[in-house]
């Protein structure tokens, strides 16, 4: 086989890959799909070139925090809408402060998280968030009662299209949308 062929027909298995796939698949994961070891470059430098194929389709390949996936292009989104009418989750104000803080002061314990929002926080809105896989407990915080430190998952930024936090827009940006007025003016003055 010619190196050309070999090189379309590698492309053809890892896109063929990621569009039967049901989740994001990392690099590790896609170099299993082949018999002779591909380094993380050569497989890199295909990802990019196989995103550059779908360049103009109503689907794009992107890199989430977990791994490489097809997903359809936001401006396709209004249409796709129309064949699943159902409504998305809908979340509370206090629930969404609370996602906001946590992602962008992690790892945070529930008492820091009362602390920026000036009232309690409810258990269930921590369950929702870990219920939806946004937030995890990543250790416990040493001091007396060692509460939970809570921090945002991989699922958080596949879910919002991310590859890493540094991604996140700025606070200053977000404005009154969901932040208490105490974690801007705190990040303001970072």
């Amino acid at each position: 086989m010619t190196p050309k062929r070999k090189q379309a027909l590698n492309k053809q298995i890892v896109e063929t890959a990621l569009l039967v796939a049901d989740a994001p698949l990392p690099i590790y994961e896609l170099k299993k799909l082949f018999i002779e070891e591909m380094t993380t470059e050569a497989l890199t430098a295909l990802l990019v070139d196989l995103q550059a194929d779908w360049v103009g389709h109503g689907v794009e390949l992107v890199k989430l925090a977990s791994g490489w996936r097809f997903r359809a292009r936001p401006e396709m989104q209004p249409f796709l809408a129309r064949l699943t009418p159902e409504k998305p989750p809908r979340y509370s104000r206090a629930v969404m402060e609370t996602l906001a803080i946590i992602a962008y002061k992690q790892p945070v314990t529930r008492g820091e998280i009362e602390e920026i929002r000036g009232v309690s926080v409810a258990s269930p809105i921590i369950q929702t968030l870990r219920e939806r896989g946004w937030v995890e407990v990543v250790g416990h915080k040493e001091v007396p009662g060692r509460p939970e430190l809570l921090a945002s998952t991989r699922q958080f930024l596949d879910d919002l299209g991310l590859s890493s936090l540094r991604e996140l827009p700025p606070l200053a940006e977000l404005g009154n949308l969901v932040l208490p007025e105490t974690l801007q003016t705190a990040e303001s003055s970072e």
